[in-house]
């Protein structure tokens, strides 16, 4: 790697493994145990501490700090970890720390993911590929997200919650239990399921059969006769050839703390 790519003033420790084609501004620091990946960027000011790894091509912006301590009082020090996938693109302020000993030991965020200004990933989270934080999202212990989720700004998640995949949460909510996936959540302090994510699966590239099938399992699940467990195995007998209501259906399955529940919209928020 070309020394040229390290500004003057930048502070690297001994141990740190610093990838080919890395461009590295004023006054970042590096820690001794930190690894950045091929081709990635920091613009100035940031901060890479603790056993943490930047996958390739990623870009951080100033100011951000990624792999100091987890805020827990159960962690006790240990050598737990940070892992960054590749070709993310981390704003300014952005805060991530590592996970604890007792629930793994690593903190993870996926590859494609745009993380904006002041958002936080708490210890022991696990983010997926191609999600979107917009700014001051703050993500608690051990929140699980899936890919192709979108976290409008000033969201906040409750620890240990499962967020599914292609779910949005619409901004300033609060999502204080599981979402499935394709899910759209609304409200704060606790947010509503308000409906499915339609534009999402469009633009995942789902066919109009397979979002026929997916607003008819929502319909039948949440606003159907019987119990909710009942009419869980009904959908699951009567859809669950779909493979997309077959993963909503295994994700509330899976489930082991309460679920989002869906409530019907107004006029008014339909035309929203």
């Amino acid at each position: 790697m070309s020394a040229s790519m390290i500004d003057a003033s930048a502070r690297i420790e001994a141990g740190a493994s610093i990838g080919p084609n890395v461009s590295i501004g004023p006054f970042c620091t590096i820690g001794p145990h930190v690894t950045v990946g091929e081709g990635c960027r920091l613009f100035a000011h940031v901060n890479l501490t603790g056993h943490t790894t930047v996958g390739p091509r990623t870009v951080i912006h100033p100011f951000a700090s990624l792999g100091s301590p987890p805020q827990s009082l159960s962690y006790r020090g240990g050598p737990t970890k940070l892992v960054v996938g590749a070709d993310c693109d981390i704003r300014e302020y952005v805060t991530a720390n590592t996970g604890t000993e007792d629930h793994g030991g690593t903190t993870e965020i996926g590859d494609h993911c745009f993380i904006m200004v002041g958002s936080h990933i708490a210890h022991d989270c696990k983010v997926g590929n191609h999600v979107v934080l917009a700014n001051n999202v703050m993500l608690a212990g051990h929140v699980t997200v899936g890919d192709n989720v979108v976290f409008g700004g000033g969201v906040a998640v409750r620890q240990f919650v499962r967020i599914g995949d292609g779910a949005m949460i619409v901004g300033l909510s609060g999502v204080r239990a599981d979402l499935i996936p394709w899910g759209m959540a609304l409200g704060s302090p606790l947010a509503d399921l308000v409906g499915l994510n339609v534009i999402g699966m469009r633009r995942r590239g789902l066919a109009k059969a397979e979002i026929h099938r997916m607003r008819a399992a929502y319909q039948a699940l949440f606003f159907g006769e019987g119990e909710f467990r009942a009419r869980l195995e009904r959908v699951a007998a009567e859809l669950g050839g779909d493979p997309h209501v077959t993963k909503m259906i295994a994700f509330i399955r899976a489930g082991k703390r309460p679920l989002t529940m869906a409530v019907k919209r107004t006029e008014a928020d339909e035309e929203e």
